[in-house]
């Protein structure tokens, strides 16, 4: 294996909540189809109107429109093992983050649990914590201690935990850089065997008005919501929400695991400006040039040879410019006239991210390496004047455009700049592994798919999911039958409700599961039967010589909204009422203890001042110490009881 391959890592899964996009492909749909998902405020963020001027001073926005996630309140507490009340009271940055973290692992195929206990990484970049400053300005009497739960550092620590991940687990906040600061922190970690494998995440939601206010004032705000990268009229950008996370690693352990090979991360690089500009906010050239040349040194990548790249775009007067300059001198050098850089941003589509920008940019990159191809670059209509086009070799595109095919892999950077003055650069090449899609025709011989999920509701969900997968138009089309049995029994985790059928073909377990009877005879039979008892089986040996790892349907949440403040008050019995709020569990009987239900000393802090709330007593007295749910009932049954 050669050193270039033993430094490289394997991109090997992706998910995103972006505006416009619940994952990576419906970003490329809505890239491909340059289009944007720029939208008003909506009012339960906050009230934009009263806020907006049309003459941008202190005290104002001078936009109303930015880019936002719907359903930022949706939450699947029962898969994560979470009471009613720790859902609504936890900040919507962890809960999204846990689910997109769940769906970037199922796309790379890694199951969860044989990675428990490993020194698994997490590296999370965002600079907001706008739930907890709101519940925390609500007053003295509103601050308890679940906003414990809330403190940044419980962006990673939270994934970290739910999955038994033992290796680094960090927050990073360099502003706008952060997330690709996040990817490069990761690469250091997978290079140095420090990790395994690792999740790289940005999340940034948007909840007050605050980060506007500044951002208006410091000329940063563009009026209309539009992000002009690279034009005459570009006036700042528009915010937007932002949740996504890529799997990655060793690209050797990879290929080694059959995983599959999204892209390949061949270098990266990050460096401050240092006094190399006058003040510690304003962009430095000399910053970015030194940047850009360490990253391709780093990833041993002829910065001439460099197809696209992803900019970070931001729509500003001053710092586009600097950052098409740099682009222009360190990658042009000895590039052909006939070949520009092109030069994109996803900020365009969906505004700016801030410190989960980054991420949403690779992604695009990633996706982009895959299809061979580079969406246009939005509202562009008169260059900037300050950029001098005539002399650099490289251009915005304004129409969907072809990669070049030259008979090599294909080469793409990601730019990140933050206001902290750190510059990230990550150099991603196609993959060259082999992805040459098996003959959809069955090969006639029966097998069984097993799938599961936590409850019966979103089983039947995911057997609707499988069956429009396999269907004539449907994704696993393209993909052998074989294959998606064997992804499904060896790259999912396998949950208490369970499903198996057998068939010959795709439009067989299609039928099957969605009713139809499923072909029969042994060995199978017995197979599909020990599965739905929950029976263990070595699949292994069932499925004999290793299969192709193939994508498939992802978990089908089953979510609620969880909100403080909403959650539903108006249960009589008391205990059934702190049970219902409290317990990270629904299967119990008045044996079971609180430990088992989730009920440890802080959530019992939260239930001591809800009672008391209503003047119930329930402190330490002749009854003795609450340690079961029938104790819990006993003490709290009628506020008399108590006396």
């Amino acid at each position: 294996m050669s050193d270039v391959n033993g430094r490289s890592v394997a991109v090997i899964g992706m998910a995103c909540r972006l505006p416009g996009a619940t994952g990576p492909s419906e970003l490329w749909d809505l890239l491909r189809a340059g289009g944007s998902s720029i939208s008003e405020t909506p009012r339960d963020r906050f009230d934009a109107d009263a806020l907006h001027s049309l003459e941008p001073r202190q005290g104002r926005i001078a936009g109303r429109h930015a880019g936002y996630i719907d359903d930022i309140a949706g939450f699947d507490a029962e898969f994560f093992g979470m009471s009613v009340t720790e859902a609504a009271e936890l900040d919507p940055q962890q809960r999204l983050l846990l689910m997109t973290a769940w769906e970037a692992l199922e796309d790379a195929g890694q199951r969860s649990d044989l990675l428990a206990g490993s020194r698994s990484a997490v590296f999370v970049g965002n600079a907001r914590a706008d739930f907890l400053e709101m519940a925390l300005r609500r007053g003295p009497e509103s601050v308890t201690v679940a906003q414990l739960n809330n403190f940044r550092s419980l962006l990673a620590a939270r994934i970290s935990h739910f999955f038994d991940f033992r290796g680094p687990s960090t927050v990073v906040d360099t502003a706008c850089s952060s997330s690709l600061v996040a990817v490069h922190q990761a690469v250091q970690s997978l290079r140095s065997g420090e990790s395994p494998l690792a999740l790289a995440a940005g999340v940034s939601l948007a909840l007050r008005p605050d980060e506007s206010l500044v951002l208006t004032h410091a000329g940063g705000m563009a009026s209309d919501g539009r992000t002009k990268f690279g034009d005459a009229s570009a006036d700042g950008y528009a915010p937007s929400d932002a949740v996504a996370v890529v799997v990655l690693k060793r690209l050797e352990d990879a290929l080694a695991a059959g995983d599959r090979i999204r892209a390949v991360i061949r270098g990266s690089a990050i460096g401050n400006d240092g006094r190399s500009s006058d003040t510690v906010h304003n962009p430095s050239l000399a910053g970015q040039l030194d940047v850009l040349r360490w990253a391709y040194q780093d990833a041993g990548v002829d910065p001439g040879d460099v197809d696209y790249v992803e900019a970070h775009g931001s729509g500003s007067p001053a710092l586009d410019p600097l950052e098409l300059s740099a682009l222009g001198e360190v990658l042009g050098a000895g590039r052909p006239t006939d070949r520009p850089l092109l030069v994109g941003s996803v900020k365009t589509n969906i505004g700016h991210a801030e410190a989960a920008s980054g991420l949403a940019g690779l992604i695009k990159t990633v996706l982009c390496l895959e299809h061979g191809e580079v969406p246009a670059s939005l509202n562009l209509s008169a260059p900037n004047p300050r950029v001098d086009w005539e002399s650099l070799p490289l251009a915005i595109p304004t129409t969907l455009q072809q990669l070049p095919d030259l008979k090599r892999p294909t080469v793409a950077g990601v730019s990140g700049q933050g206001s902290s003055a750190l510059n990230a650069h990550i150099v991603l090449s196609a993959s060259t592994a082999d992805v040459t899609l098996a003959d959809p025709a069955p090969d006639g011989t029966p097998c069984v798919l097993a799938i599961s999920a936590r409850s019966a509701a979103a089983l039947n969900a995911l057997a609707r999911s499988y069956a429009e997968y396999l269907s004539p138009d449907g994704p696993g089309a393209s993909y052998a039958l074989r294959d998606i049995c064997y992804s499904a029994a060896t790259r999912r985790c396998h949950h208490p409700h369970r499903m198996a059928v057998i068939g010959a073909s795709h439009e067989e377990l299609a039928a099957a599961l969605t009713g139809a009877p499923s072909v029969g005879g042994r060995p199978l039979s017995t197979i599909s039967d020990r599965y739905r008892a929950g029976k263990h089986l070595d699949w292994a040996t069932v499925f004999g010589e290793r299969g192709r790892y193939v994508p498939l349907p992802s978990y089908p949440w089953q979510t609620k909204r969880y909100w403080p403040g909403e959650q539903d008050d108006a249960e009589t019995d008391l205990t059934t009422w702190v049970l219902h709020k409290y317990a990270r569990t629904s299967l119990f009987d008045d044996s079971s203890t609180l430990t088992d239900i989730g009920i440890d000393s802080m959530v019992w802090m939260l239930i001591v001042r809800d009672l008391q709330q209503r003047q119930i007593a329930v402190g330490p007295d002749e009854y003795g110490p609450i340690r079961t749910v029938a104790d819990l009932r006993q003490r709290i049954r009628e506020p008399e009881a108590a006396a």
